[in-house]
């Protein structure tokens, strides 16, 4: 018989809320750590983007913080983007009943952070820049900060921003009880492990990478003229459609350029005020736009769920961008397909990174016809499709008539049917894809609500 909430000590109240948002059952990492957690101890996860983190460490913030007295919070979670931090508070707050939660980051007007923190709030979810700026402004103190969180540890790292992490957890208090979460745990993640926590209790959920191992992985050579019509193809053939460039610039360009070929496009990257990155994001996960086109940095924070594919429009740098880009799709043990784009000059820097990866596929001339058919996303999806407490609906690929995983619910139990089909058409309404097939198909999308 499955652990329940209840058996792992979450009070009532808590377990009642998380039942309203659909969340009967603990993931495989909440049910590592609760109890320890819930007892007071330091908590290390390793566990992949999408396992479940927030509700780990959100439970126990909200079951012991202190009430908080003004500018001075009692719990503190710190978060490597401005998106992630936004999408933490929100989930925390489904269910943390009087508990107040504050979330503060840059990109933003101060004004309404500051009326926050003047007002009090028990759990502060920040990015560490703008903590910092706020602590010199005197708007907040870390003194009273007895729980801390180290959220996505190795983001972080590879953002530059442990110095600032260090800094900061100095300046909570020296019993607090520290959790820390990462994809892994060794390097410089390590070393937080060694200097910030007491005795800490580790628990390690799947494979190091197994959001990216279960991907469907496609290295197409194609010329610079050929590839924004190659990634037409991948978006019209699969649906939701994450794209990665290296430039700011060349984000806005292809955004320009898809838009023009007839697929919905919205842009995330550095260069736009916070509120736009939002309305770009929302836009996406509400299912209202087919490809969401993003720089490495603006996309390290983004959990949307039902995400099809991913495009390398751009290769990556280095093995580990190319891991943090795929994990967009195939999440949580799902199926998702990830094509590369490569120009000719670039392939023998393709195959290390594959020897790097472990990854044994061919560099192929690109051939829509033989990817897999994708949910059919946007109006259906979003009429249908809502994401419970940050939970990941699945959206398992329909390949030839059958859902993935032969329409088995994912891992759980936790469980949403989004049927949708429109009128028997595939993406762009059964219009011809730029290769001349008609790529009318009829999907059926099913999820399993998942964080």
């Amino acid at each position: 018989m499955s652990t329940t909430f209840a058996q792992l000590g979450v009070p009532e109240s808590i377990c009642r809320a998380l039942q309203r948002g659909g969340i009967h059952e603990p993931f495989e990492i909440q049910a590592a750590t609760m109890a320890d957690a819930l007892a007071g101890h330091d908590i290390c996860g390793r566990a992949p983007t999408g396992s479940g983190k927030t509700l780990a460490f959100g439970i126990p913030l909200v079951v012991n913080a202190g009430h908080a007295r003004p500018k001075r919070p009692t719990a503190l979670v710190l978060s490597p983007t401005r998106e992630l931090a936004e999408q933490i508070a929100t989930d925390i707050r489904t269910f943390a009943g009087d508990v107040r939660v504050g979330v503060v980051y840059g990109g933003v007007g101060y004004g309404p952070q500051l009326n926050c923190l003047r007002d009090g709030v028990e759990i502060l979810v920040a990015c560490p820049g703008r903590l910092e700026d706020l602590i010199e402004r005197g708007a907040v103190s870390l003194h009273d900060v007895h729980l801390a969180v180290i959220d996505e540890a190795d983001r972080l790292s590879d953002m530059g921003f442990l110095p600032a992490v260090r800094r900061l957890l100095d300046q909570t208090a020296r019993d607090r009880q520290t959790f820390l979460f990462s994809a892994t745990l060794d390097g410089a993640v390590r070393t937080l492990t060694r200097d910030y926590q007491h005795e800490p209790i580790t628990h390690t959920v799947d494979a190091e990478t197994p959001d990216v191992t279960a991907a469907d992985h496609r290295f197409w050579q194609v010329n610079r003229a050929e590839r924004v019509a190659a990634c037409a193809q991948v978006i019209n053939a699969v649906g939701q459609t994450i794209v990665f460039c290296r430039t700011r610039h060349g984000s806005d360009r292809l955004t320009r350029q898809l838009s023009q070929r007839g697929i919905s496009t919205a842009v995330i990257h550095g260069g736009h005020a916070q509120d736009r990155r939002t309305r770009s994001l929302r836009r996406f996960t509400d299912g209202h736009v087919q490809a969401l086109v993003a720089t490495d940095v603006a996309a390290r924070g983004i959990h949307v769920d039902d995400v099809a594919s991913v495009v390398h429009f751009d290769p990556p740098d280095d093995h580990k961008t190319y891991l943090h880009r795929s994990g967009r799709t195939a999440r949580a043990g799902r199926g998702g397909l990830v094509v590369s784009l490569l120009q000719p000059e670039q392939m023998g820097d393709a195959r290390r990174m594959q020897r790097r990866l472990g990854l044994n596929e061919a560099i192929t001339l690109p051939d829509a016809r033989d990817l897999p058919a994708g949910p059919v996303a946007v109006s259906a999806r979003h009429a249908d499709s809502v994401v419970h407490n940050g939970r990941e609906s699945t959206g398992a690929l329909a390949r030839n008539g059958e859902s993935a995983r032969n329409g088995e619910s994912a891992r759980n139990g936790q469980e949403s049917s989004a049927r949708a089909a429109r009128n028997g058409q595939g993406a762009r309404g059964g219009q011809r894809a730029r290769n001349g097939q008609r790529s009318s198909r009829r999907s059926k999308v099913s999820g399993a609500r998942r964080r």
